[in-house]
Parts: C-alpha cells; structure tokens; sequence
C-alpha cells in the first residue's frame, strides 16, 4: 500500500475499524529472470461501518527482471471502487537495485497513487521517491535512504511528507 495515503493508517488513527483483513489470490511464474505476478487483493476493515464504503477490490500485476548488474522491478495496483466509495484508482512502482564495490548495494524507487475523488478520499495524488544505499554485515541488513515527496505540508499531508534520510536495520530468518 502506498505509504502516504494508507487507509490502513487513517482508520486506525480514527478508531473507526478495528482489524484490516487482506484476502489475497495470485499466479506467479518465471522465465529464466523474467518474473511475473498477477493478483486479486481484497481489503476489509473489520469494525467500520458499512456505510463507509472502506471494503474494496485491487487487481495487481507485476514484473521483475534480473540483469546479474542490475535487478528491476514494476508493478500497477487498480481498483474500480476504492477506498471510501472514492472512484478509480491506480497505483504504480518501479524499483532499480544494483551491486556496487564493497558490498554495497544501490536502490532507487518511484511510485504514484492516482484516486478520481481526493476530497473523499483524504489526500491529493502523489509521487514520491527513495534512493538509497545498503549493505550486509554478517546477517544483519543497514540501509541508508533519502525519502521524498511531491506533497506539502501541513496543506496535502498532515505529517512525514517531506524529505528526510531513513537509517534502517534488518534480519532476516
């Protein structure tokens, strides 16, 4: 889900759901490095009222290849009835790693979210954009990333739409 406008997020802010419950089906297949995902996504959210409209469908697709020297990755999320009975929406990604000397690993990210009623949806249509770097020390992952926005705030966004660096640390099991 897109990290801005999250519904997930507001409703639990608004305490007007108590549960998000996503109910997936997919195919997945590989062609060498070519990969490709296709999918249905249903979202309820348990404790709402029904007459919110907040229950909604998305169909997923997505593609990655892998170059040995550069990894790529795309995918499009459409729903015909989104979130809060807000119309159409569409929401793509493309995502770029590549391995740098050192053990260093660069990432880049771009995604939008489109939604034909914004004013019933709460935010605006946006992009926003990561490059980062990351590496692996014994099973730990760190990561350092430049995360940024084309909302403003406080007028499109409440909070956490401006540029800032993420410092992160992972492990994997």
């Amino acid at each position: 889900m897109p990290a801005y406008g999250d519904p997930t997020l507001i409703l639990m802010m608004a305490g007007e759901a108590s549960l998000e419950l996503d109910l997936c089906a997919g195919y997945a297949a590989s062609v060498e490095n070519f990969n490709y995902d296709l999918g249905l996504i249903y979202y309820a959210y348990l404790g709402a009222d029904s007459s919110l409209d907040y229950d909604f469908v998305e169909v997923v697709g997505s593609i990655d290849y892998d170059f040995d020297t550069l990894s790529t990755s795309a995918s499009l999320y459409y729903s015909p009835e989104y979130f809060g009975d807000s119309g159409d929406a569409h929401y793509w990604s493309a995502d770029a790693e590549m391995p740098l000397p050192y053990d260093l690993t660069a990432s880049g990210h771009i995604e939008c979210q489109y939604v034909d009623d914004n004013a019933t949806f709460g935010f605006e249509d946006y992009t926003d954009w990561s490059i980062g770097l990351g590496y692996t020390f014994e099973v730990f992952d760190l990561s350092l990333q430049y995360v940024d926005t084309d909302l403003s705030e406080p007028g499109e966004c409440a909070d956490g739409c401006e540029e800032r660096f993420n410092v992160g640390t992972s492990r994997s099991f």
